[in-house]
């Protein structure tokens, strides 16, 4: 950007890019559950096998997501963000011609490397840009990430349908990722290329408080993975169709959106923000025990509490996380920190729950399954008190010197002294 201060249009167009690169980080995941039946038929892939179609993207969103604050530092967050997004409008191409199980999986890891590395990198974009409207920013693009994944659950098998083939309700949504491509290269700020991000990356993975921050993200973010890859197929089970089954995971995901969007602003007068989080982990512990002992008494009611509780609690965990530290780099590089352990402990529950169906012949263990994690990510909540965000990311002199000479030993003197009182 110009050094001029940026005008409301030009506020307006960034808003427009954080929206539309969101929309585009979940429709490859939520679209494939409702088109569940054909693509298992027509590739041979089993319950487990399509498993893999949600864990692969989820291992591979928590792998590069470490990478976030190196690509920052090194290459700049606006290339990283528009060399992603153009790896998602082509993986989304290249499912209109796969043929077998390998080949549609193959697909699924390119789309969870374009994911990662926008997730990883675009947080920091947000609290550079709009340092006085973090949380409601983040708001807004929490909630097109879960209001794309509406979108994909809905839209796929109506595509499908409209063009006979289950190849076509997953290639389309390579136009809005293209677009976001384009929208990005002309609207995003120019890079502010140093390694501020990367060496304090190197330095938050010795935080417990980052490991915490992970566990908490990923046990929530585990339970989205699992309702997005089993949620329409255990209503097919049922009986629904793909198509009533898709239009429940775009119920869920539309209430996640809403949620997404409005308790950052509803908390935003709120200095702590456990309350709002453990009544997020309220409305989704409702919400499996729903899937578990009812499923078909409120279906809709199930979908809604879930969507509600795990939208806004990723809104409100990665605003957490970017308000333990005042500088966007650093901030920046904690969120793409607890994304990566997060996303690669979120990647597991799917195939968990999918070798638990194949050996009771239900999803009921899977939803207790969850049901437990949500008991331990409220009980973790505990220790992410404000009053503490100082005290738990402080680095000492030695930590500090020590990444910035490569391990070099520093004066012992220094290793009893904190840069910062609490």
């Amino acid at each position: 950007m110009a050094s001029r201060a940026p005008s409301a249009f030009d506020r307006m167009l960034q808003l427009a890019v954080v929206a539309l690169v969101g929309l585009n980080l979940r429709p490859f995941i939520t679209g494939v559950g409702p088109l569940a039946a054909d693509l298992s038929a027509q590739t041979g892939l089993g319950l487990q096998g399509m498993a893999l179609l949600t864990l692969v993207p989820m291992l591979l969103m928590g792998c590069f997501a470490f990478a976030g604050p190196f690509l920052q530092a090194r290459v700049g967050a606006r290339r990283a963000v528009i060399v992603a997004l153009a790896v998602l409008g082509i993986a989304s191409l290249l499912r209109l011609f796969v043929a077998t199980g390998p080949q549609i999986v193959a697909t699924a890891a390119l789309l969870g490397v374009g994911a990662a590395i926008v997730q990883a990198v675009f947080p920091g974009i947000i609290k550079q840009q709009f340092p006085r409207h973090v949380g409601m920013v983040m708001g807004l693009y929490s909630a097109m990430l879960m209001g794309g994944g509406a979108v994909g659950a809905q839209a796929s098998p109506i595509v499908a349908d409209l063009f006979g083939n289950w190849r076509a309700g997953l290639g389309w949504m390579a136009v809005p990722a293209l677009a976001a491509m384009i929208l990005a290269a002309c609207y995003l700020p120019r890079d502010s290329v140093g390694v501020q991000g990367g060496n304090a990356a190197a330095g938050f993975l010795g935080r417990p408080r980052t490991w915490l921050l992970m566990a908490c993200f990923g046990l929530v973010n585990g339970g989205y993975s699992t309702v997005v890859a089993w949620l329409a197929p255990s209503y097919q089970e049922h009986g629904w169709t793909g198509a009533a089954s898709g239009s429940l995971l775009a119920i869920m995901a539309l209430c996640q959106a809403v949620a997404a969007l409005l308790l950052p602003i509803l908390a935003r007068g709120s200095n702590d923000l456990r309350p709002w989080l453990w009544l997020t982990l309220a409305m989704q512990a409702v919400g499996f025990a729903g899937l578990a002992l009812w499923p078909e008494a409120v279906p809709i009611v199930w979908a809604i509490l879930l969507g509600a509780g795990l939208g806004g609690c990723f809104a409100l965990s990665m605003i957490v996380a970017l308000d333990h530290l005042p500088d966007p780099a650093q901030a920046g590089a904690l969120s793409a920190l607890m994304q990566g352990g997060g996303f690669l402990i979120a990647a597991i529950p799917p195939w968990i729950v999918a070798v638990l169906h194949d050996f009771t012949g239900n999803f009921l263990a899977g939803w207790v399954l969850h049901l437990v994690c949500v008991a331990v990510v409220t009980v973790l909540y505990w220790r992410v008190d404000p009053r503490g965000y100082e005290r738990a990311m402080t680095v000492s002199s030695t930590e500090r010197d020590r990444n910035a000479t490569g391990g070099e030993k520093v004066n012992p003197d220094q290793a009893s002294r904190s840069e910062l009182a609490i």
